[in-house]
């Protein structure tokens, strides 16, 4: 009773906002009824492997998107939550470089649903690494924080080191797709102490972002060699063309 009549209290004194404007709404960690319009959710039929969207109904079989027809994917399934522009992008980006770890739950209620075709017993939810001096300079790695929160959700395992980024790479904006996979081989590797994590398990690889893949392709490459059954990836947003 105490402790209702406290959190009464602080939702008088600090009402619910709405994570990107601002604006008063009715839970904690949600958008208003106008930013939720502007927000790109991803649904319907979608890629298999990466999870854009495709033209069509839904379907039992496995549909695939130009691109994962074209480029080889070293993971067995994929999904997004969000399509990366308007206020998706927004929203990675306050995540990345604005500190707005209060995204965070929002995010992971979108990605829980994104998961589901995903999910097995046991699986175990990895997110994609920051080299160490890139995690110093920005003190957190967001596809850390969206593993975890989604883990959570869906009450499944998670460890957060078990790959890591064995050399730094520059910056993959403005690359071609051959120019990202080129710059990301050998760039990634499983822990040692981590190895017996993944034996045999389904991984779920979490990242923030796909556009080419090649990070993901990378980490899935990785988890493979060190004793994973099978790698799954799972994005906050998937960057589509023409979006």
């Amino acid at each position: 009773m105490a402790f209702e009549a406290i959190q009464t209290a602080l939702r008088v004194v600090y009402p619910p906002r709405c994570t990107l404007c601002g604006g008063l709404v009715d839970s904690e960690f949600g958008l208003c009824g106008p930013c939720w319009r502007d927000t790109p959710v991803l649904a319907g039929l979608v890629c298999d492997l990466c999870g854009s969207p495709l033209p069509g109904e839904e379907t039992d079989g496995y549909a695939r998107c130009d691109d994962c027809l074209r480029v080889a994917r070293p993971w067995q399934k994929g999904r997004a939550a969000l399509i990366y522009k308007d206020n998706a992008r927004k929203l990675v980006l306050a995540l990345k470089h604005g500190d707005r770890h209060d995204v965070v739950p929002l995010a992971a209620t979108w990605m829980k649903r994104a998961a589901a075709p995903l999910l097995v017993p046991e699986c175990l939810f990895v997110p994609v690494p920051l080299h160490w001096t890139r995690l110093l300079k920005r003190r957190f790695n967001q596809s850390a924080l969206l593993a975890q929160a989604v883990s959570k959700e869906v009450n499944a395992a998670w460890c957060p080191d078990v790959l890591d980024r064995v050399k730094r790479t520059p910056s993959l904006d403005g690359m071609g797709m051959e120019a990202r996979f080129a710059t990301l081989d050998a760039a990634i590797g499983v822990r040692q102490g981590r190895r017996v994590r993944i034996q045999g398990r389904v991984v779920i690889l979490v990242d923030d972002v796909m556009t080419s893949g090649a990070t993901l392709a990378a980490c899935a490459k990785a988890l493979l060699a060190g004793g994973a059954a099978e790698v799954r990836t799972l994005t906050l947003a998937r960057v589509v063309k023409d979006a």
